[in-house]
């Protein structure tokens, strides 16, 4: 009986643990107190059926994974981290990245080349519209890899890089007017990457 209870502490302490909870909030989880709790993560008591069958629910495991050493099952935490594990992707997320944006710049290099030798002209704005196409593609792979962490400097970037080409194919006329505009787009998506809602 007092190996079974030792089970039992050591299988509370490791999942109350890994699931980031204290005493006091499994106790009230379950509407014991926390010394109650304690106890049980002693080896003075083990918790009576509907307990265990509480605490099974609340860690995602049967009461017999309880009641047994914990050698034998696998923290349901853990077991998330195998899957996910397992799951993610064997390919490196920043070389895919790479690889897009080169085969942008190599698509505008290889128009810029057609553009010189069937026409004979020089067309330098190929490139400066690779720049925003770029910035777009990095937008949506950091979005879906990196969960969209440095997603605000990418969009100021982009705004940044749409006024200037706009500014570059209307050169002749000089309008450089339009980079008033990046003041109040840059502070707007400042703004807009920095709307939470206030908790209360």
């Amino acid at each position: 009986m007092d190996e079974l209870k030792l089970v039992v502490a050591s299988n509370l302490i490791k999942l109350r643990q890994g699931a980031g909870m204290t005493q006091a909030e499994l106790g009230e989880k379950l509407n014991y107190s926390d010394k109650t709790v304690s106890k049980w993560e002693r080896g003075e008591s083990i918790p009576d059926a509907y307990v265990l069958l509480r605490l099974a629910e609340i860690y995602g495991l049967t009461v017999n994974d309880l009641l047994r050493d914990d050698s034998q099952w696998q923290d349901p935490a853990e077991k998330a981290k195998a899957a996910e594990r397992a799951a993610a992707p064997t390919f490196s997320s920043g070389m895919v990245t790479l690889v897009a944006i080169v085969g942008i710049w190599t698509m505008a290099l290889i128009m810029f080349v057609i553009f010189w030798l069937v026409l004979g002209q020089l067309h330098w704005l190929i490139f400066a519209s690779a720049v925003p196409v770029s910035l777009i593609t990095l937008l949506v792979l950091n979005s879906v890899w990196n969960k969209g962490r440095h997603n605000m400097l990418i969009v100021m970037a982009l705004v940044a890089a749409i006024v200037t080409l706009v500014y570059l194919f209307l050169l002749r006329w000089q309008p450089w007017q339009l980079f008033l505009i990046l003041i109040p787009a840059e502070l707007l998506v400042f703004l807009c990457f920095h709307i939470r809602r206030r908790k209360g």
